[in-house]
């Protein structure tokens, strides 16, 4: 069904049937994830809804946009941390000596794609400040729309949990590129978060990565054929620092 939900939306796009290509990159969404649904995990919460529409309005500030980037951040990490991840850790109380479950932060590690990642990360460590944080530096080829990666700053990653944070994923190019990167630091479990995604560049990542296990707000419809996520935010780095 995916193969011919593809053939639909190629099919809307060269017609330029508005209606036709909506419904098609619908059927698409819907196709990917009933075959993906072990691995890719959509936010359905109302309030996760209302944050992210914040996002996409013009009137919403830079601060306030980082804001709410970080305050999605936190519901992708309540969602992506499982009772498995809760380890038994011995504290000291106002009662004395007692054991209780907990997260082992410094067995995580969060890693960012600059410079849209970094209000992600700002949440991330804000929630696990014994995490570690490592830095990716991804610049699209406008022309290719592939990634070109320019910096890489990574802590140990062997053995730990890494967390990769990015807001968006569009062709799924600079996601491809940085798991595979991370794979090759041989971390025990490998984690992405996303503020929003389209469902082809889902499914370019969990085809070369389908061991990757995904947590996005929103899946949004399709990409136009400047690979732009639609209907999207608009460029999340320029408008979480005001680079207009």
């Amino acid at each position: 069904m995916l193969g011919e939900a593809r053939f639909l939306i190629q099919a809307a796009a060269q017609m330029g049937i508005r209606i036709f290509y909506t419904i098609s990159c619908t059927i698409f969404k819907i196709s990917l994830m009933k075959e993906q649904s072990c691995m890719v995990h959509e936010l359905h919460s109302p309030l996760a809804k209302h944050l992210l529409n914040r996002l996409r309005d013009l009137r919403t500030d830079a601060a306030l946009f980082r804001r709410i980037i970080g305050q999605l951040t936190s519901l992708l990490a309540d969602k992506a941390f499982g009772s498995g991840d809760l380890q038994s850790t011995t504290l000291q109380t106002w009662q004395g000596e007692a054991s209780y479950e907990m997260i082992k932060e410094e067995e995580i590690v969060f890693v960012t794609i600059l410079r849209a990642g970094l209000p992600m990360l700002d949440a991330a460590v804000e929630l696990f400040p014994n995490a570690a944080a490592g830095f990716l530096a991804m610049k699209r080829d406008e022309t290719t729309h592939e990634a070109v990666l320019y910096y890489k700053r990574l802590p140990e990653c062997r053995g730990k949990h890494v967390v990769l944070v990015d807001p968006m994923v569009a062709t799924g190019g600079s996601l491809i590129d940085a798991v595979t990167l991370l794979k090759e630091q041989a971390p025990s479990k490998l984690t992405s978060l996303h503020i929003i995604a389209s469902p082809e560049g889902i499914d370019a990542v969990m085809k070369r990565h389908e061991d990757l296990e995904l947590f996005v707000a929103q899946i949004d419809t399709c990409l136009n054929d400047d690979k732009f996520i639609v209907p999207g935010l608009g460029d999340a780095g320029d408008r979480a620092y005001n680079t207009l």
